[in-house]
């Protein structure tokens, strides 16, 4: 966030003695000068969503200037809400949730962190070419901001050129222009014991090549399992076919935020309605009903989606431990494929 910010400041300030008002910003129907607002805007009110943990609707606040502000002003207000959006990421908790629309009524720290730079970034792009100025942001944030915010689009060859795309900003070959998107923080099912929360591509290549995915885990580390399917969850963002509600999902315990296993999908639904499930926990965590508790919630969500009409789960013989997990959650067996039961619950 901070380097966002430095970044965008210092390319504008070469250009504050220009008319900012007369000059529409790229392709929006905005001036520059009226997008620079709503950036500083953007950032006080995620800051303000996060320190006032908003729940059911955004807080009714923005920057209103002070008459005769210039344009160098403008960047300063800038500067200071950007810091204190940084200050609010810092200083609020990892399970801290709080509202924001698209498309699951909530975002945590780092979702509001990435939302606020791809406001930088993006509106600094419009502004510079409404300016006639030469942009191009680091490829880190924008990876970062691809990976965390729009899951959803397959990766291009250079992250800018991507992100402008995905936004309706620019072209990509082969690819049909955007005319319209919205960006995705992952979604959050939470049971009585346990806060099932959405992977997003940049845990799973972490979690996939031996980090902790941004969560503090029972037993320090995860299972061999959850790093095998983040994994093929990365290698389904990799190859444009992730979808953000059919994916990981890493269970997470409400009384210490601390992460026990994770479940997910292995793909979205087939044709006739039939997705299968997967899951692990890790060993410290074992016996305590957790696996139950998650499969039950996340598959009464899959069953309640349009079209689903099955749910099924594949476990090996010889794990009775797991063939218990899902009859308790009323899973049935139905046959048997090779070396492993298949398991389902219907609608």
């Amino acid at each position: 966030m901070e380097r966002a910010v430095a970044d965008a400041v210092a390319l504008l300030r070469t250009a504050v003695d220009r008319d900012w008002d007369g000059v529409r910003a790229g392709r929006l129907e905005w001036s520059c000068r009226r997008t620079a607002e709503h950036i500083a805007s953007d950032l006080i009110n995620y800051a303000g969503r996060l320190a006032g943990r908003a729940k059911d609707a955004g807080v009714p606040f923005g920057v209103t200037l002070d008459e005769g502000t210039g344009n160098a002003d403008v960047l300063d207000v800038i500067e200071t809400t950007g810091a204190l959006l940084v200050a609010a990421v810092r200083t609020t908790p990892r399970r801290v949730r709080a509202f924001h629309p698209y498309p699951f009524r909530s975002a945590n720290r780092e979702g509001f962190a990435a939302m606020g730079v791809a406001e930088v970034l993006l509106h600094t792009h419009d502004i510079a070419v409404g300016l006639g100025l030469a942009y191009e942001p680091p490829a880190e944030l924008c990876e970062d901001v691809l990976t965390r915010l729009f899951p959803h689009v397959r990766p291009g060859s250079a992250p800018w050129p991507t992100l402008l795309w995905a936004t309706g900003r620019g072209e990509l070959p082969g690819r049909a222009p955007v005319t319209g998107w919205r960006w995705s923080n992952p979604p959050v099912l939470p049971t009585e014991r346990l806060i099932l929360e959405g992977v997003t591509p940049a845990s799973a290549r972490d979690l996939s090549s031996g980090g902790d995915g941004g969560l503090e885990w029972v037993g320090s580390v995860p299972a061999d399992g959850t790093r095998v399917g983040a994994g093929l969850m990365f290698k389904q963002y990799e190859d444009g076919v992730f979808h953000p509600r059919w994916c990981m999902y890493a269970l997470v315990r409400r009384r210490d935020d601390r992460a026990v296993g994770a479940m997910g999908f292995h793909g979205v639904p087939d044709e006739d309605g039939r997705v299968e499930i997967g899951y692990d926990l890790v060993a410290g965590a074992r016996g305590n009903g957790y696996a139950t508790e998650a499969l039950r919630a996340l598959s009464a969500w899959a069953l309640a989606q349009d079209g689903v009409r099955t749910v099924a789960a594949l476990i090996a013989r010889e794990n009775t431990p797991s063939q218990n997990v899902v009859t308790r959650a009323g899973f049935t067996r139905v046959t048997e494929d090779g070396a492993e039961y298949v398991y389902e619950l219907r609608c």
